[in-house]
C-alpha cells in the first residue's frame, strides 16, 4: 500500500497543489491518487499541471474528455482511474445509456484489437 500524504502532514509545495486541486474541483478533499503522488512533490505538481491542461476546456466537451479518459483507463486496466473517471463522467452528464455504449465499444475494440494483433493483419494502404 502506498504512503498517502494527508494535507495536515504536507509541506508547502504539496499543500499548494492540494489547494489548486480542491479549488478546481470545488471540494474540500483530495483524492488518494494525488495523496500517493505527493511523496514526490515535483512529480505531483507536474502531473496536476499536465492533467489540468489536457482536461481544460477545448474543442471536446468536458463529458467527452472524461469518457475518453474512462475508456483509456478501462483499456489500461487501472481500477482506480476507471472508478474515478466514471464518477467524473457521470458528474459531467454521462448517462447510463452512454456508459453502456462506451462499455460495448471498449469491449469490442479490445476483442478486435487482439484478433488483428494475433493475426498480424497488415494495414490497408488506404488507412496509411
Amino acid at each position: 500500500m502506498p504512503k498517502l500524504v494527508e494535507y495536515a502532514d504536507a509541506g508547502p509545495a504539496v499543500r499548494a497543489v492540494y489547494d489548486a486541486i480542491m479549488a478546481a474541483r470545488g471540494t474540500t478533499e483530495v483524492n488518494n491518487f494525488w495523496k500517493a503522488l505527493a511523496v514526490d512533490p515535483p512529480g505531483l505538481k507536474r502531473t496536476w499541471e499536465s492533467l489540468s491542461q489536457v482536461m481544460a476546456p477545448g474543442v471536446l466537451s468536458p463529458v467527452m474528455k472524461e469518457m475518453l479518459y474512462l475508456a483509456a483507463s478501462m483499456t489500461s486496466g487501472c481500477a482506480y482511474c476507471t472508478a474515478s473517471h466514471a464518477a467524473a463522467a457521470r458528474a459531467k452528464g454521462m448517462t447510463d445509456a452512454e456508459y453502456g455504449e462506451l462499455l460495448a465499444i471498449v469491449g469490442m475494440a479490445a476483442e478486435t484489437n487482439r484478433l488483428a494483433e494475433a493475426l498480424r493483419v497488415p494495414v490497408d494502404p488506404q488507412f496509411e
